[in-house]
């Protein structure tokens, strides 16, 4: 933008004699101060609905209209609008959480009244099938949960059995006169054996679990949690 500058200073023509050509107005000299306003007017925005080009600045401290919330449009949003632009992303019972920064968040985005939560404890979701987590910010658990240390005892239940054979055996001939071998009689003997066996069972059991406070924390890693309250 141009600012408009006079090239003739007109006023100064009173003061000069009659008779001086200076004192007299020239149609070139009109025609140039014309030109400068014409120039001076096209570089200038219109007050209603101007269309800036460049890289404008406005002034500390403009006041402009803010925007109703949620508007998506292409118009300039005032710090207001973007304080509750932010509001409505944090609304009452949202959760903020920083990793390094402990700062209330009241203080780093500036609106609500924000209190400490859940310290110590890890969030889990809403479950409304479960009575553990059928109800908002419930609680539960324990941070001195005890995993005994135990070991399980094996019962072998083993039932012996026998194994029967028989000897059999049969006598030699008797001779009863000298005119020849008479068969006198056969016997027949059977004796009975029974032997038992056992199977030998190796029954191994190992000590499993881990005694003491504090072994059953899952992995975890420790932010500042704060909840909005107002």
């Amino acid at each position: 933008m141009s600012n408009y500058t006079k090239s003739t200073n007109f006023a100064t023509k009173d003061a000069l004699a009659s008779g001086n050509p200076l004192k007299i107005v020239k149609g070139t000299e009109i025609d140039t101060e014309f030109n400068n306003i014409a120039t001076a007017v096209a570089t200038k925005a219109d007050l209603a609905s101007p269309t800036f080009t460049g890289t404008p600045t406005l002034p500390t401290g403009t006041v402009a209209v803010t925007q109703s919330s949620g508007s998506n449009t292409t118009t300039i949003a005032t710090t207001a609008f973007v304080q509750t632009a932010i509001a409505l992303l944090y609304p009452v019972g949202s959760i903020y959480t920083n990793a390094s920064v402990s700062t209330n968040p009241a203080t780093l985005l500036g609106f609500g009244t924000w209190t400490a939560f859940g310290a110590g404890r890890v969030m889990v979701g809403f479950d409304a099938g479960n009575a553990l987590f059928d109800t908002a910010e419930e609680t539960g658990g324990s941070a001195d949960a005890i995993t005994v240390s135990h070991t399980h005892t094996a019962t072998v239940s083993e039932t012996p059995h026998s194994h029967t054979y028989d000897d059999v055996g049969r006598t030699a001939f008797a001779f009863g006169s000298t005119s020849g071998p008479d068969f006198n009689s056969t016997q027949t003997a059977t004796s009975t054996t029974t032997a038992t066996a056992s199977t030998g069972i190796t029954v191994s059991n190992s000590t499993t679990g881990s005694s003491g406070t504090n072994a059953n924390y899952q992995p975890y890693i420790t932010v500042y949690i704060w909840k909005r309250t107002a």
